[in-house]
Parts: C-alpha cells; sequence; structure tokens
C-alpha cells in the first residue's frame, strides 16, 4: 500500500474532529485569551484553519520560507467562525488531493522550512507531514479544546467520549 493511501484515513479522521472543534469557535470569544502571552482563541482558531495548507505546500514544494528577505509571511485571518472553516475546508481539500497525488519517492524527498534564507530544519516529506502538520494541528487542536471548556463551551470527542458528549 503507498505510504499516502496508509495516511489517508488518519488525516481525514484528524481533519473531521478538527472541524467540529472549530465549527464551536464563538464569533463573540474570538479575543479571549486565558493569559495575555496566550494566542487568543480567535488567532488560534485561525491558526489551525491554514495547517491544512501547510500540507500542500510540504509535498507540492522543496521549502517554505516563513520570513523572505525578513519580512514575515502574513497570512489571511478570519473574523468569524464561518470564515475560518471557509479557509480550513479549502486546505483541506487541497491537501488530501496533493497526498493522493504524492507518491512513496516524493514522501522520502527532503523538505526545509527556512527564515530569512536561513534553514530552520530539513527532514523527508514524510516526517515534515507527520510531525509539522499533522502532530502541530493535534497540539492546537488541544489548546482550542481547553479555550472551549475554559468558557463553557462543549468541547466535541475526539478520540472516544468527551464529558459534554458521552453518548450517553
Amino acid at each position: 500500500m503507498p505510504i499516502a493511501q496508509s495516511l489517508l484515513s488518519e488525516f481525514d479522521q484528524e481533519m473531521a474532529t478538527t472541524r467540529k472543534t472549530l465549527e464551536r469557535v464563538p464569533d463573540a470569544a474570538f479575543a479571549w485569551k486565558p493569559h495575555p502571552r496566550s494566542f487568543s482563541m480567535g488567532d488560534l482558531a485561525n491558526h489551525i484553519s491554514q495547517m491544512p495548507a501547510w500540507a500542500t505546500v510540504t509535498l507540492k514544494e522543496e521549502s517554505f520560507d516563513v520570513s523572505p528577505q525578513g519580512k514575515p509571511v502574513q497570512f489571511p485571518k478570519g473574523a468569524s467562525t464561518q470564515e475560518i472553516l471557509a479557509t480550513f475546508d479549502e486546505g483541506v481539500a487541497a491537501a488530501r488531493a496533493a497526498l493522493l497525488e504524492t507518491s512513496d519517492e516524493q514522501m522520502a524527498q527532503p523538505w526545509s522550512l527556512l527564515g530569512n534564507g536561513q534553514v530552520y530544519f530539513t527532514l523527508p516529506r514524510l516526517a515534515v507531514l507527520r510531525s509539522f502538520t499533522l502532530n502541530h494541528l493535534v497540539h492546537h487542536r488541544a489548546h482550542l479544546g481547553l479555550y472551549l471548556r475554559l468558557n463553557d463551551v462543549p468541547v466535541p470527542a475526539m478520540y472516544g467520549p468527551s464529558a459534554d458528549e458521552s453518548g450517553m
């Protein structure tokens, strides 16, 4: 079985669970922060919504520079949950298509993250896809789940029932 095919069910499950979590973000809570140095809920949801597009860049490009010529890349920000979901859905569709087009040989090729031309890391595309995109997305989704809990918003079930969706 090709690597891409073996990742597909995990990818689909994580994207579906992430979408359920993003759907719960109340527009009125976009500015809320648990701590002054934390992401706001809106910024965190935007960050998560952009991560599927990272998978596409990983699979289709040889590298990505987060600060070309010393100027940080500015990603568009959704001002509402609906805008965030639209960004997420577009990214998921593109990433899924890119995944299905990627051969095992391409998965083994190196990919680099750069900042102002300096290499931060170089790893095989598969490692970047798993760690820098999927695991990173799950990490921030957990943050968002905590933000929801702290705002009395029901947390969706992810890997089994949540306290709010016990199924009982």
